[in-house]
């Protein structure tokens, strides 16, 4: 019972999941599930998404997609970006998973496979607008527009969705982004029905930028507490994971946590504040399964807060990210198994 925990609100999920729903209004949600749910695990997420009202959930891939829908018990869209294998694109529309589509050639496939299988897909078609992730060209758009209008014509596919990536890279660069989505958009409307859904925007973008929401907003990291690297805090949200280890002996060094490196916890943050029951502490060193604790009296079965709201007065993920140059969800996302996943409330 020593291993490190990472402790998971619910009930912070669903607040955060309202904050941003209220934020977003009236743009739709897309809870974005990519690496296990940043972390935290699809099936605690999903349930909780789903007790919240959340009906879009968005994976990276087709396998993800089809773990989301194994949990969840009721209706609702999920989506998946990455371009897959045949078999993959066979489950997805066997599970009815909406499918992100960047390129003629995969657009190709899943018409082929629709066609085999006699299942109409549901289509997402992806404009490039400056990123260059994926994404069919601006002057390959009305070509390909017209190959998925004569699939949607004899039952293949249904085209349900235009989407995009922003570079965020500036403000003027998202704004020359938006006006090429809004163009396929348009061009899209002119050759048969309009795509009911249309998202161009991912967290940052969808929170502080509303000009460029479409009908639906992808949002992963901000539902779980997690705010952009630098940025500044997101009203009403909070972390929903705080992870902490247990205090298993005393050397003269201070006291020794059972965590370390081989849980994920980066050894170059040694140095960094932890939270405890009896003020602030300092890890002050961190080995490959454990690490030393020092600057506040601890007994063994003590609990350290590595991370998780600063309610102990630990830092966030985010802030230990900005510590050594990365992005808070990367901080949650290299967790091993090792650490135990419990749900607290």
């Amino acid at each position: 019972m020593t291993r490190p925990e990472l402790r998971l609100s619910s009930s912070q999920l669903a607040t955060n999941i309202e904050a941003v729903r209220e934020r977003i209004a009236p743009s739709a949600l897309m809870l974005v599930m990519k690496d296990d749910a940043y972390g935290h695990g699809i099936t605690w997420t999903v349930e909780t998404a789903e007790r919240a009202g959340v009906e879009w959930f968005g994976s990276y891939d087709v396998a993800g997609g089809l773990e989301i829908r194994r949990v969840l018990e009721r209706p609702a869209h999920v989506f998946a970006w990455a371009t897959s294998t045949d078999s993959e694109i066979d489950e997805a529309l066997l599970q009815q998973i909406d499918l992100g589509v960047g390129t003629a050639e995969y657009l190709a496939r899943i018409i082929a496979r629709a066609d085999i299988l006699g299942i109409r897909a549901r289509v997402h078609l992806k404009i490039d607008t400056g990123l260059h992730r994926n994404g069919i060209l601006v002057e390959d758009w009305p070509s390909v527009m017209q190959i998925a209008r004569e699939a949607e014509a004899h039952g293949a596919i249904e085209l349900v969705g235009v989407w995009s990536h922003l570079a965020e890279a500036s403000d003027p660069e998202d704004d020359d982004a938006q006006r090429l989505f809004l163009q396929a958009v348009q061009e899209a409307a002119e050759s048969g029905p309009t795509p009911p859904w249309q998202h161009l925007t991912a967290s940052a973008a969808s929170w502080w930028r509303p000009e460029l929401r479409g009908t639906l907003s992808r949002i992963g990291a901000f539902c779980y507490g997690i705010r952009s690297a630098d940025g500044p805090d997101l009203e009403g949200v909070r972390p929903v994971a705080e992870l902490t280890a247990t205090v298993i002996d005393r050397t003269e060094a201070g006291a020794v946590v059972a965590i370390g490196s081989f849980d994920g916890l980066p050894s170059t943050l040694a140095g960094m504040p932890v939270g405890t029951e009896h003020g602030v502490g300092t890890l002050s060193s961190i080995d490959l399964t454990t690490g030393v604790v020092s600057g506040v009296e601890l007994s063994i079965g003590d609990r350290v807060w590595c991370f998780g709201a600063g309610v102990h007065g630990e830092e966030t993920a985010t802030t230990l990210a900005e510590r050594i140059g990365t992005v808070g969800e990367e901080i949650l996302t290299r967790l091993t198994a090792r650490v135990r996943r419990v749900i607290v409330d």
